[in-house]
Formats: structure tokens, C-alpha cells, sequence
């Protein structure tokens, strides 16, 4: 089993993610292949989006799933994501809207070494 993370967070955004379970209990991200907003990390209460057999999970930051779709991914598998937090109001429905905030992407290319080593994708 690989050991290299496919998704990291930062602790700004932990702090978010924190703050949001106090307030909704767990939560789960979902990333579509949507356009403009659509194409960012989005938080849910978990269970309140519907992931289907179109979705891959590529693990779990702060205890939550972090789910993608298939057609994302094919853009994404080669980088690892780190999921952090900045200040400004999306037009998604994700959790962290109302406060002001939003969750963003950062992203690096694996380095060879590492590919071979990733944790495995979870597809329902």
C-alpha cells in the first residue's frame, strides 16, 4: 500500500474545517469537473452530496473524505493537491461560503520516486 498522500491541508484550513464540524458534525469534499466554481474543493455535510460510481475518493484531510470526479482526475492524477483556505465569496454552495472564505487548490507534480508510491484511489 502506497504511503505518499494524493490530497494534503493546510492549517488555515484545518482551523476552517474545525470550525465548520462544530457546527455541522462531519463533512466530506467534493471536487467536480464543473466549470469556474464548479472546478474548486467544495464542502458538504457528508451525505448531503450524492457521489456516484463517477467519482473516485483520493483520501482524507482533517477526518473528511476528499472525493473527485473520474473526468477531474484525469487532469489531477500526476499532482498532489493541498487544500487550503483564502479570504472571498464563491458563488458555490460549499459550507465555508457564508464566513467570507473559501477553500482553494495548490498543486505540485509528483516526482517520479513518488508515483510509485501513492496512496490508492477508493471508487464506490
Amino acid at each position: 500500500m502506497g504511503t505518499i498522500p494524493r490530497v494534503l491541508i493546510t492549517d488555515d484550513a484545518i482551523k476552517v474545517i474545525r470550525e465548520l464540524k462544530t457546527k455541522f458534525g462531519e463533512l466530506m469534499f467534493h471536487q467536480s469537473g464543473g466549470c469556474c466554481d464548479g472546478s474548486q474543493p467544495m464542502c458538504f455535510e457528508k451525505g448531503d452530496f450524492i457521489i456516484g460510481s463517477s467519482d473516485v475518493c483520493l483520501g482524507e484531510i482533517e477526518e473528511c473524505e476528499f472525493w473527485m470526479a473520474k473526468d477531474q482526475f484525469e487532469y489531477w492524477q500526476y499532482t498532489q493537491l493541498t487544500i487550503d483556505i483564502t479570504k472571498g465569496r464563491g458563488s458555490s454552495f460549499s459550507l465555508e461560503i457564508p464566513m467570507g472564505l473559501r477553500f482553494i487548490v495548490q498543486s505540485r507534480l509528483f516526482t517520479q520516486e513518488e508515483l510509485v508510491n501513492l496512496t490508492a484511489i477508493k471508487t464506490l
